[in-house]
């Protein structure tokens, strides 16, 4: 006997999920629904199957092929336009007119025995056998009434409450004689239960009723679908589960890893290769997909997620189901009943309302309240850049194919046969993706030249040695699974706002050059990279009284690239340096704030322990710069940044200093009194970059490591800053205590608050109207300065849903509460 599987409907009612995805292929404990059915088909010998296919048919075919896999025998019937329940089959008479068939739906989860409805069928010389089923509430399906005998005797489709009169429902399985399709005109649309069966009754044909004894869920709604997968977790229906069950009702699939710290309470299942992080909580009825990242500290109860979710730390999913290949990112929260279609993206801190639906391929910003569902437009700005470059978790936003993409938009936005300079730190993933980034330039006509893993600094400056442009790939400071693709114009520095914006446009509307056959870029590997580099650092910074001055230092690379450039550079500089930390360490690409603080501790213990003039600690990318003086003790970046500059400015006596509008204005006094004067920039280290250019600027630094040293370069370098202060701590014969303790100290206080993209605008017009006659700066935000020297900074982040306050006042509790006045009207105007 052949079965039919009825698999062509569109499933409206289960949108969004069925919005890129045939109802069918809705996975129940992680198997489509329609596998479910076909292997209670083949339990029951019905391996010979005919399915019919209309809505999105080609992912039906292409997902369970010809059945070999599944041991069975699959063809298709196409309808062109939906012929109803019976039109569906006599599209597929063909196969079937010779013996007696099953009628199955390929999205109701079942576990009916099968074979005693067709022994019924076969004692009773039925014509047509309907499957029966009694269920609480019957007004969603068509009711029918038989008699002792088990004939038909009446049907009636979706009653209203004064209509019913049983709860014996029809499953829609049937059993059915090829004669049956004498009744069924062919091209039309007829239904069964509508059309057929009455007509069928009238004539005295004879139709009977089978009431099974099982479990049957008609999925059709959202409700319907997470009950349905809490019903296969709670062992209600008779299915097949891959995995193994690790301990009640936990099942995990083959090649997950649960992290033995993550709670894990059943009944529940977890996909193969799917990654718990620790201190996860999974509660009972809660289904995890195939490939899916739960991060530390996440919380889920109750929710279905598809196949190749990233849930980020800290978020909490209840009640939900989310599409495949969606990320939630850290912090957001998916009420009970809410539904986010495939490949959307949920940003941080957002909340998703009970029963919101959103639409698939959509964007919530960062800390957006979604109480509506999002079915046209996206909720979110799409900005490529960051503060450093384009920045995103590794193989979640960052992927080797968006890789691909933006360097064939850079490569776009440069002449064909123009060199492209590239370089990585040493994380695997950073040189995993300049593989994808060094392709994608060549095969759009670019030459590459390709330095591998080399400081930053290093990269930027054999970049504006002849490229037109550089590309770096970095992990994002701080932050391990995290990476940064940093694009540099042909001076080595990063990309303007007005170039970013051109790639920006160049991306969005994925208009790539591909090289002609002939044209493909070359790459090649240049040599002596450190030599070139350190001679010229040599060259341009002063190094006078360096050698006979017999200072001591103890320097840091804090297992990082900074590391590679030492040992050429030491050696020439004639200065007595102890190296700790030198080789590269893979594993850790980058550093906590924690882990910096404690590096830090230590390198202090050795300096004064060595008796040393002071120590450097450079981060692993060789940009930025720590210090510590003779004594051990730790000079603050922001006090750093002021040491320098007084070293700087008392040895020049005349010329400008770049310093951000969030520095202290107490660098404003130092400037002064060494006879310098300050140009405020933005808080961009471009802006920084293109002021550090100027013929007139001594130095330039942000505060927090980065230090421009003008003569050799107008980027951040932490070797070239090294040089630099040692060279002038050679010459003042002064120690960095005694300069620290002759700078006043500055009180400057910081604050982050969320702000929805939406009223960025709002936030800031507000913030100008609340200054009134105040002094304002518009350098970068709004600076307002009142009338005794105290000044609030209120600038909008440009990648993030924040909005970031400084406030500076004559001591920390004048600024603190600078810092409220003003963290008050940004709240105002965003709520």
């Amino acid at each position: 006997m052949k079965a039919v599987v009825m698999a062509g409907g569109e499933g409206t009612r289960l949108r969004p999920m069925t919005s890129s995805m045939p109802k069918p292929l809705l996975p129940v404990a992680n198997r489509p629904i329609m596998e479910h059915v076909l292997r209670l088909l083949k339990r029951h010998g019905l391996t010979e199957t005919v399915v019919t296919v209309q809505f999105l048919a080609s992912l039906v075919k292409n997902y369970f092929g010809d059945g070999e896999e599944l041991g069975m025998e699959l063809t298709y019937a196409n309808e062109e336009k939906p012929l109803g329940t019976a039109g569906s089959v006599k599209n597929a008479e063909e196969a079937l007119k010779d013996d007696a068939f099953v009628v199955i739906s390929g999205d109701a989860l079942t576990d009916f025995d099968l074979t005693d409805l067709i022994r019924f069928h076969k004692e009773k010389g039925a014509l047509v056998t309907v499957c029966l089923t009694r269920v609480p509430n019957p007004l969603e399906f068509g009711i029918t009434i038989v008699d002792e005998e088990g004939k038909v005797e009446r049907f009636l489709e979706k009653p209203t409450w004064g209509q019913v009169f049983s709860d014996t429902v029809n499953t829609g399985i049937y059993v059915m004689e090829p004669e049956v399709f004498d009744y069924v005109e062919a091209d039309v649309p007829v239904d069964w239960s509508g059309d057929v069966f009455p007509q069928l009754m009238k004539e005295g044909k004879p139709i009977y009723g089978y009431v099974a004894e099982g479990y049957w869920e008609d999925v059709g709604t959202h409700e319907s679908y997470v009950k349905a997968q809490a019903d296969v977790l709670e062992g209600k229906v008779e299915v097949e589960l891959d995995g193994f069950e690790i301990s009640p009702g936990v099942w995990v699939a083959e090649g997950a890893e649960v992290h033995p710290d993550a709670v894990l309470r059943g009944p529940l299942y977890v996909g193969d290769y799917a990654k718990i992080e620790a201190d996860v909580e999974i509660r009972e009825h809660t289904v995890i997909g195939s490939n899916v990242v739960v991060k530390s500290g996440a919380f889920l109860h109750k929710a279905v997620v598809h196949d190749n979710v990233y849930i980020g730390q800290h978020s909490n999913l209840r009640g939900c189901v989310v599409g495949k290949n969606t990320d939630i990112m850290r912090a957001a929260r998916i009420e009970d009943g809410a539904v986010i279609g495939d490949e959307c993206l949920v940003g941080e801190e957002s909340i998703i309302q009970g029963n919101v639906r959103v639409y698939p391929f959509k964007t919530i910003e960062a800390g957006a309240f979604v109480n509506t569902s999002v079915i046209w437009e996206s909720r979110g700005q799409a900005h490529l850049f960051g503060a450093r470059g384009v920045s995103g978790i590794l193989n979640v936003e960052i992927t080797p194919e968006l890789a691909v993409r933006l360097a064939g938009a850079y490569a776009t936005t440069l002449k064909k046969g123009s060199t492209v300079t590239t370089a990585r730190d040493h994380s695997r993933g950073a040189r995993a993706l300049k593989r994808a980034v060094i392709s994608a330039l060549q095969a759009s006509a670019i030459d590459v030249r390709d330095l591998e893993n080399v400081p930053l600094p290093v990269a930027r400056q054999q970049t504006a040695r002849g490229s037109a442009g550089g590309i770096m790939i970095r992990t994002t400071t701080g932050v391990p699974d995290s990476v940064d693709i940093m694009f540099f114009d042909g001076n080595g520095a990063d990309l303007s706002q007005a170039s970013q914006r051109k790639l920006d446009r160049v991306y969005a509307r994925q208009e790539y050059r591909r090289a002609f056959p002939g044209e493909i870029g070359d790459l090649h590997f240049p040599s002596s990279v450190f030599d070139s580099y350190t001679g010229s650092l040599l060259r341009n910074v002063d190094t006078t009284g360096i050698a006979e001055s017999e200072l001591k230092v103890v320097v840091d690379a804090s297992n990082g690239s900074a590391g590679l450039v030492l040992p050429s550079l030491l050696g020439k500089l004639g200065v007595d340096a102890l190296t700790i930390n030198p080789g590269l360490d893979e594993s850790r690409p980058t550093e906590s704030a924690d882990a910096r603080r404690s590096g830090l501790m230590r390198l202090g213990e050795i300096v004064a322990s060595a008796r040393a003039a002071f120590g450097v600690r450079f981060d692993p990318v060789g940009e930025r710069l720590s210090l510590v003086d003779e004594k051990g003790r730790i000079v603050e970046d922001d006090r750093a940044l002021l040491v320098m500059l007084d070293l700087v400015a008392a040895e020049r006596r005349s010329g400008r200093v770049a310093l951000p509008v969030t520095t202290t204005r107490i660098a404003e006094q130092v400037a002064a009194y060494h006879g310098t004067q300050v140009d405020w920039t933005t808080t961009s280290p471009d802006d920084l970059t293109r002021v550090g250019r100027g013929d007139s600027t001594i130095f330039g630094g942000d505060g927090r490591g980065g230090f421009i040293v003008p003569e050799f370069s107008s980027v951040f370098d932490g070797t070239a800053a090294f040089v630099r202060l040692i060279g002038l701590v050679a010459r003042t014969q002064l120690t960095l205590s005694q300069i620290d303790a002759r700078i006043p100290r500055a009180h400057v206080q910081r604050r982050d608050l969320a702000t929805p993209w939406a009223v960025k605008g709002l936030v800031m017009r507000h913030v100008v109207e609340a200054a009134g006659d105040r002094s304002v700066d518009t350098t970068d935000g709004v600076r307002v300065v009142e009338a005794d020297g105290r000044w609030v900074l209120v600038l909008p982040d440009p990648a993030e849903a924040v909005t970031h306050l400084w406030a500076e006042g004559p001591d920390d509790a004048s600024a603190q509460a600078l810092l409220d006045e003003w963290a008050a009207v940004v709240d105002s105007a965003g709520h």
